[in-house]
């Protein structure tokens, strides 16, 4: 992959710390689809994609995976595809499972971050509260859903996060588990009360909280690496 415009950016040096390192990514719908995207598009040299699902017709407004193409094809497919198209060198494990309490420990093995972009409450905190215990760097998408206004997403701890109802549930349970600390992307803006139980989408939204997840990884990775060469 033609890296010289990032080079011009961060230097050979930077290129090749990215080039050099694996992330997972649990969940490739709007969030992860988009993050995944992101990082390779960086540089990033090896990923791990993490999802049961296939695509359907209700994606398509939102997924980077989505088209009237590949509807009913497996999400993790789709996006291995996508990701190689961009980089052939990349080193790419598409994995077709939905993660859980049972098989976290096989699926979540030696990585230099994990991306936790799941919708399923109960799977989210099986695959924090096993990262966090094993020491695993972390990152989780909280609610990116009932929202249009423009996005303002943001880093923070989850136990200051606020008017976001993911979070609030999963740092119940995160407390109930001894789990002191966890970063994530949230954004600042109120959830539109929505009468109905599915939650209501738009295009950009899931993509932008996914890119800011993207811009925190590579951010961190690059100064990690700047701080070791001190």
């Amino acid at each position: 992959m033609d890296t010289s415009r990032t080079e011009l950016l961060i230097g050979r040096e930077g290129v090749e710390t990215l080039a050099n390192k694996h992330v997972i990514v649990v969940g490739t719908g709007g969030v992860g689809g988009y993050t995944a995207m992101m990082l390779v598009r960086a540089g990033i040299g090896k990923i791990t994609l993490i999802d049961f699902d296939n695509v359907s017709s209700s994606n398509i407004n939102r997924q980077i995976v989505a088209n009237v193409n590949t509807i009913g094809r497996s999400k993790v497919t789709v996006l291995e595809d996508m990701l190689k198209e961009i980089n052939p060198d990349l080193v790419v494990n598409a994995v077709n499972e939905r993660i859980s309490e049972e098989n976290v420990s096989s699926l979540i093995t030696d990585c230099d971050m994990c991306v936790d972009a799941i919708d399923s409450v109960k799977d989210k905190v099986s695959l924090i509260v096993y990262c966090k215990k094993n020491n695993i760097p972390i990152i989780s998408a909280m609610g990116a859903g009932n929202r249009y206004d423009i996005p303002k997403f943001y880093l923070t701890d989850i136990y200051k996060t606020h008017d976001d109802g993911l979070a609030k549930v999963v740092r119940k349970r995160l407390r109930e588990e001894g789990i002191k600390s966890l970063d994530v992307v949230t954004c600042e803006s109120k959830p539109i009360e929505n009468k109905e139980r599915r939650v209501g989408s738009i295009s950009y939204y899931p993509a932008m909280c996914g890119i800011t997840i993207s811009a925190v990884i590579i951010n961190k990775f690059l100064e990690n690496n700047s701080k070791e060469g001190i």
